[in-house]
């Protein structure tokens, strides 16, 4: 990616001078199924429990700096500036959809943190919490993302924010919440559901790619995003946890299912194509 560090953005907010702590549990986003399934820990989790009644940053509470080395401070200031690439353009396409973007905060943290769904724990990945609209993501999960699953490049790093924030435009959009009634109607109707919605994020990151195409990617990036929504499928990860592939189990869905529907967006750059639920 063609990219130039800079400082932090305002809507990093650096939480790794904390001290971690156990507690609930947080919804999950793209990376926790990965490191879960791995850990041996949980897997499938509802991405919309609202867990405990633990908060995340209320304000006016300072984090201790966070010590860090060169390579880390390099990382959150590529973070930011993915950050900041990816949510102006959602500014400029969702009025588009009626709808008005409102930024996220992307949160930095080690071992474990506060949010409005519950604790998370760096065992889960990134996630999404709509009810703070904050990205959470330990710094660590970028080096299980090349070691492990061998998804190497920083355009999979920053796919991994694109379809965390892919969530925050469907928090937005109210597509969660009609996900959320739905599920409740038909309990059956839960993992399915759930693989739809993991589905359209990776779409909606595939539609910023899009977007940065011309003054962002270079040659291979579009491949690294591929090999990353690929790393992530629940087909691959079943495989390599368990030796098995239980499609009735998928939340996140396929290898395949994910990289299309990237590509797809990709190839459309335009939201409206990522309508996963009619298809």
């Amino acid at each position: 990616m063609r990219w130039s560090p800079g400082g932090q953005s305002p809507n990093v907010e650096d939480r790794r001078g904390r001290g971690g702590f156990g507690g609930g549990m947080a919804p999950m986003g793209i990376g926790g199924a990965v490191v879960m399934l791995i850990l041996s820990l949980i897997f499938g989790g509802d991405i919309f429990s609202g867990g405990d009644e633990t908060t995340g940053n209320a304000g006016g509470d300072v984090n201790p700096p966070a010590q860090e080395t060169p390579a880390e401070a390099k990382e959150v200031q590529f973070v930011s500036f993915v950050v900041d690439t990816i949510q102006a353009t959602w500014a400029r396409l969702l009025p588009q959809m009626g709808a008005q973007y409102r930024d996220a905060k992307l949160v930095l943290f080690r071992q474990a943190t506060p949010t409005a769904c519950g604790v998370g724990q760096s065992a889960m990945g990134p996630f999404y919490c709509p009810e703070d609209e904050k990205v959470y993501i330990d710094l660590a999960f970028y080096d299980d993302l090349h070691r492990r699953f061998g998804a190497d490049g920083d355009f999979a790093e920053a796919y991994v924010i694109a379809h965390e924030l892919g969530h925050h435009v469907q928090h937005i959009l109210g597509v969660d919440q009609q996900v959320r009634q739905a599920q409740g109607m038909d309990p059956r109707s839960a993992n399915p559901l759930s693989v739809r919605l993991e589905l359209q994020a990776d779409c909606f990151a595939g539609v910023w790619a899009n977007a940065a195409k011309q003054d962002v990617l270079e040659p291979g990036d579009v491949e690294e995003g591929m090999n990353a929504a690929a790393a992530v499928g629940d087909d691959r990860i079943q495989k390599q946890t368990t030796g098995r592939v239980n499609g009735e189990s998928f939340t996140h869905g396929s290898s395949a299912q994910r990289m299309t529907w990237f590509r797809r967006g990709y190839d459309a750059g335009r939201p409206e194509a990522c309508n996963t639920f009619e298809r």
